[in-house]
């Protein structure tokens, strides 16, 4: 079972990747199934339908997805290639603790599959830019994902996996902060996923990024099993299509050498179990 649960398409605001050319790669690269986890990020982006002026930023819209027209075009080609791959209907959620209403009222209006949480700002702040990071020690920014992180699954509870847990360090200047510096807030956010029934993601893109770990790192993986964690999924948030399935078998592999047995795919917010 060969699945990518971490895919962009046009309608994120950061990719321009058509739709069913992702549903045609994907078969051609032996896919056996996907998830459209396009993105939402409330505080910084506002919905095409919400009556608020769409700001641009180099020629880009800075807008969520466009969920009526994402939906139909996602049951469209669940209808002409179904029978190829499977095609699941999903999100990527980037939750900051003040946004989680918004999330709630999105959550139940769809019939979703999946969702990854995403900690991709905090106080609306981003961290690719290093505005959240600037003015503050590799200690406090890093504390400050982690306890935002924390605070956010321990208030929000309609998601299925946590996005590349330790994203920060794509964007940290100064280098891998410490994980034992860290370990306590890591592990107090890992016990209320498992003890939710959610998982974790492990994201491909490190390879890309060329970073010197994993996405999580190997610390938190091992972190995540010795507490009893089970559900993970494989996503490689492609954006291109050179990203799409990139190293999801190395990392099928990987995973088995860290003593997982199983992955998981999901259908209406259900994890179904894959032996590796």
């Amino acid at each position: 079972m060969l699945a990518d649960y971490h895919v962009h398409t046009e309608y994120s605001d950061d990719s321009v990747y058509p739709m069913e050319s992702v549903v045609t790669d994907a078969i051609g690269l032996g896919l056996n199934e996907i998830c459209f986890t396009d993105h939402v990020d409330y505080g910084v982006k506002s919905d095409w339908e919400s009556g608020k002026k769409i700001k641009y930023r180099n020629g880009e819209p800075l807008a969520n997805v466009y969920y009526p027209q994402y939906i139909e075009e996602i049951r469209e080609m669940q209808y002409l290639y179904g029978d190829k791959i499977g095609l699941k209907m999903g999100l990527e959620f980037g939750i900051q603790t003040h946004t989680i209403p918004m999330f709630r009222t999105l959550f139940h209006k769809y019939p979703f599959d999946f969702i990854i949480l995403s900690i991709h700002q905090v106080g609306n702040l981003e961290f690719w830019t290093q505005d959240f990071q600037r003015g503050k020690t590799q200690q406090e920014y890093n504390e400050k994902y982690y306890e935002e992180m924390l605070a956010v699954v321990q208030q929000y509870k309609e998601y299925s996996v946590l996005g590349h847990m330790d994203l920060i360090v794509r964007y940290d200047k100064n280098g891998v902060y410490p994980f034992q510096n860290i370990k306590p807030l890591i592990e107090k956010i890992l016990k209320t996923v498992i003890s939710d029934g959610k998982g974790i993601e492990i994201n491909t893109s490190s390879y890309r990024y060329g970073l010197s770990d994993t996405t999580p790192s190997m610390d938190i993986l091992k972190l995540y099993r010795e507490l009893g964690g089970k559900i993970i999924t494989i996503g490689s948030d492609s954006h291109k299509p050179e990203h799409l399935g990139a190293y999801i078998k190395e990392t099928k592999e990987l995973l088995k050498g860290l003593g997982y047995t199983q992955f998981c795919t999901y259908k209406n917010m259900s994890p179904i179990f894959h032996d590796l």
